[in-house]
């Protein structure tokens, strides 16, 4: 039995036979390389459009953000002006509220050499209820007194003003003994240390 003879098409026969028909019909090939031409210059176009499309939309997600930064930076700063004008006013008013404590505190011990009168309990009711009053408002604002009696001193929160001699052997030696004036903070910021004796 024969090979049968292949039906593929020979490469250089159709290059041939395609620039014969053309040389033939010379209007239809220079339509031809127009259209070809047209179609090039539109793939460049359309990769230009395409390059200029990517950089602008990574310009859009670099200038995206930067503003994220901008407004986060914004926001901790303004956070940090607010509590820093609410600490500057709370620390304003805390020599007054300790001074209502001490009144009330002296008050008290008149009252325990002397015998009060009506007029008194209605003075001492009147500004213990002031003073809770304030109490609750600086609470509100988060506020809290700093602990340092009976605690080791912290430079952090307190001012050692003197030290003394420990009472008993049991008390350690940087123990807080005494606070002669009270600190204050709010939240994690420290308004005002608690000045104290310390356990030499």
């Amino acid at each position: 039995m024969e090979p049968t003879p292949s039906t593929s098409p020979n490469p250089d026969k159709t290059k041939e036979h395609v620039t014969q028909q053309m040389d033939q019909n010379e209007e239809a090939a220079e339509v031809a390389l127009s259209a070809v031409d047209e179609l090039a210059e539109m793939a460049q176009a359309k990769a230009a459009l395409e390059a200029e499309v990517k950089d602008l939309n990574e310009q859009l997600l670099r200038r995206a953000a930067e503003f994220q930064n901008y407004r986060r930076r914004t926001d901790a700063e303004l956070g940090t002006s607010v509590s820093r004008g609410r600490g500057e006013v709370v620390l304003a008013l805390l020599d007054v509220y300790d001074d209502l404590r001490r009144s009330l505190d002296a008050a008290e011990k008149t009252a325990e050499q002397e015998p009060p009168g009506p007029a008194y309990d209605a003075l001492h009711e009147g500004v213990e209820l002031v003073y809770k009053k304030f109490s609750d408002i600086l609470a509100r604002f988060g506020v809290e007194p700093i602990e340092a009696v009976g605690q080791p001193f912290d430079e952090a929160l307190h001012d050692a003003m003197m030290q003394q001699p420990a009472p008993d052997a049991e008390t350690a030696s940087g123990t807080v003994l005494a606070e002669i004036q009270p600190g204050y903070r709010m939240g994690e910021r420290v308004l005002r240390h608690a000045q104290v004796v310390v356990a030499q």
